[in-house]
């Protein structure tokens, strides 16, 4: 998401000739920053670029610092993309069907990292837990880069990546990819297949970006907003950037974001509901 939000940031910035600043704030599943924004004067220069996590948590937590359909005004998607279950090198298992295995024959020893507690990647590895029927030991932690430092050292077994920094650690040995995502294979790594073809029927988790300012922000400026995206991602070398990091540049305006984020808000309300997912 870091890398995503500074390509948009930058693209911004050389539009509008205001600087954009990508601050990190992680934890809590995107909470954190959440609340951060949802506080700030609604003038428009304070933006939230989250992921699903903005529609998984109110669906997954009692609690949560923001209304989903009340506190934000969705400026538009950013981008669509695979994500990527990777296992440390060492790991005796190379695909689905051997992780299922291996984890059966060692229940409770096989741990996997999340970014956080209602993270995309936390959804991810529930519905390989529900679909295999397996149980594996879900780790929450603040972020994804303390989660694939922990990977690389071998404190866990597994992590459900998003695809820039998964296929960087690919490419160096130090991780190791055991199925994407997405209903159909990824055209970053299309080598690697889907959890669906791998026999777990139904499994299919976009990884999804977009920007948000807080309620009350002029229309005007949210529009304006929307449509430099829209500029900045359809560009050649917006859109080299983007599917260079495996993501697909989508964008959309306030009033299609906000029917997306509506039906997000609802599959994951089934999806938490048929896997019984809870926070640990």
């Amino acid at each position: 998401m870091d890398v995503a939000a500074r390509i948009v940031a930058h693209k911004l910035t050389e539009a509008l000739g205001q600087q954009f600043v990508v601050d990190n704030r992680a934890g809590a599943g995107g909470n954190i920053a959440a609340q951060l924004v949802v506080k700030s004067p609604p003038d428009g220069y304070t933006l939230l670029f989250t992921n699903n996590s903005y529609t998984i948590n109110p669906n997954l937590q009692r609690s949560v610092p923001y209304d989903a359909l009340k506190d934000f005004s969705p400026i538009s998607l950013a981008g669509w993309s695979a994500q990527v279950m990777v296992a440390h090198p060492a790991l005796a298992a190379n695909t689905v069907q051997e992780l299922i295995a291996l984890t059966r024959a060692r229940p409770g020893r096989i741990n996997a990292a999340s970014a956080g507690n209602g993270s995309p990647s936390h959804l991810s590895l529930a519905m390989f837990s529900h679909l295999a029927g397996v149980d594996v030991v879900h780790i929450p932690y603040k972020g994804a880069p303390p989660a694939l430092t922990d990977l690389i050292a071998g404190q866990v077994d597994l992590y459900v990546s998003g695809l820039p920094p998964a296929i960087a650690m690919m490419k160096s040995g130090k991780v190791k990819a055991i199925a994407v995502t997405t209903a159909t294979r990824s055209s970053a790594m299309p080598e690697v297949p889907t959890f669906a073809e791998s026999g777990l029927s139904g499994y299919d988790i976009p990884l999804w970006y977009g920007l948000f300012a807080p309620a009350g922000v002029p229309a005007a400026v949210t529009s304006r907003l929307a449509a430099e995206v829209a500029k900045a991602l359809t560009s050649p070398d917006g859109k080299e950037r983007f599917t260079a990091q495996g993501v697909e540049p989508r964008t959309s305006t306030p009033t299609e974001f906000s029917a997306l984020i509506a039906g997000e808000l609802q599959r994951w309300a089934a999806l938490v509901k048929s896997a019984n997912i809870q926070v640990e």
